[in-house]
């Protein structure tokens, strides 16, 4: 297979420095994937709904400069350490770390700049005849207060049926937390078309993090039976929402789709579009976007609650806290080695 006819590259833009952030373009069939290496950022995903009309799937900007401002993490690869860390500080091995707090008092997505804030190296091929690239990156020892000099890698491939793979691959020099994770916002109407409230969505999870007003874990896990939080049947994302404030909970995948079955399956009716979600991870993120107000994207569009919704696959937030949970902890000559799989199909 020919990598120059799957894989497009060109110029995002110059960043401060003056160092060119660039588009790498994976077409594979009827899909088409855009990634950035600014941030390793998702920047866009083209597929055809059931009529061959093509859209935009993922939220996000047209240019650079919307990626290099405040923004809520559109479509980007968020380390060193995913999700919440309560108080910006954990303990390990007797000594304790202090982080950035970048949300109130809290570590949120690496801090104040995590990785999704840095361009990262990369390199172009195939993988099992698939147009793929991979990222890279090294996180020196103490960056936003971690431990210890970290190298990361993300590979992603497209593949013609569309399904498009992430694979991470970490390692360290000394003990520390990781969790790597895409914060991609989807919207299978297309971005800017309407809210994702109708979108039905099926969640393989019988449990989920109660979390306070923080969004920092209370305790255990607990059954989503009874509550806004069941998804095990399909159900529209939009049915009780309301009840739940809005969805930005944790969820543990059940361990029988695990490794990469796809746990999570959302349909969109009136294109007929669908996705699936398959990981090596322990949990997923599931937001609805409840914080989005007025944010211009794409093409004119403008971006409100619930115009989007993330499945970002993950550790427990909170977990260097809580040696309950499953444990975040990288030790040298160790490998953090996760992939998840998004699917994409016409049904």
């Amino acid at each position: 297979m020919n990598t120059a006819s799957k894989i497009e590259i060109k110029p995002f833009g110059v960043l401060s420095n003056g160092e060119e952030a660039l588009l790498f373009i994976l077409k594979a069939g009827d899909f088409c994937a855009t990634f950035s290496n600014w941030g390793a950022t998702w920047t866009s995903f083209l597929m055809p709904d059931r009529k061959g009309q093509q859209d935009d799937i993922l939220l996000g900007f047209s240019t650079l400069s919307g990626y290099l401002g405040k923004h809520p993490f559109f479509g980007s690869t968020v380390g060193r350490f995913a999700n919440r860390i309560r108080g910006a500080r954990f303990s390990m091995d007797g000594r304790e770390y202090h982080l950035f707090a970048n949300n109130g008092p809290n570590h949120l997505h690496g801090g104040r700049r995590g990785f999704d804030k840095y361009l990262w190296n990369y390199e172009v091929s195939t993988l099992k005849n698939e147009p793929a690239l991979t990222f890279s990156r090294t996180s020196p020892d103490g960056e936003e207060g971690y431990p210890g000099t970290v190298s990361a890698e993300l590979t992603v491939s497209l593949s013609e049926s569309g399904a498009l793979s992430l694979k991470y691959m970490v390692t360290t020099d000394e003990k520390t937390p990781i969790n790597l994770t895409n914060h991609a916002y989807f919207n299978l109407a297309g971005e800017g078309n309407g809210l994702i409230l109708d979108h039905e969505l099926q969640l393989q999870a019988n449990f989920y993090l109660p979390v306070d007003r923080e969004l920092i874990p209370t305790g255990r896990e607990a059954l989503v039976d009874g509550t806004a939080m069941d998804f095990r049947r399909a159900k529209a994302i939009g049915k009780d929402i309301a009840q739940a404030g809005g969805y930005d909970f944790c969820y543990v995948i059940d361990p029988a789709w695990l490794p990469l079955k796809p746990f999570a399956t959302v349909r969109e009716h009136n294109s007929g579009r669908s996705m699936t979600v398959a990981t090596t991870l322990p949990a997923v993120q599931f937001y609805t976007g409840n914080n989005l107000m007025g944010i211009a994207g794409k093409r004119g569009s403008i971006y409100d609650k619930y115009a989007g919704f993330c499945l970002e696959t993950e550790m427990y937030p909170d977990s260097p806290n809580r040696p309950d949970f499953p444990s975040p902890f990288l030790m040298p000559g160790a490998r953090w080695e996760h992939e998840t799989v998004y699917s994409f199909r016409i049904h």
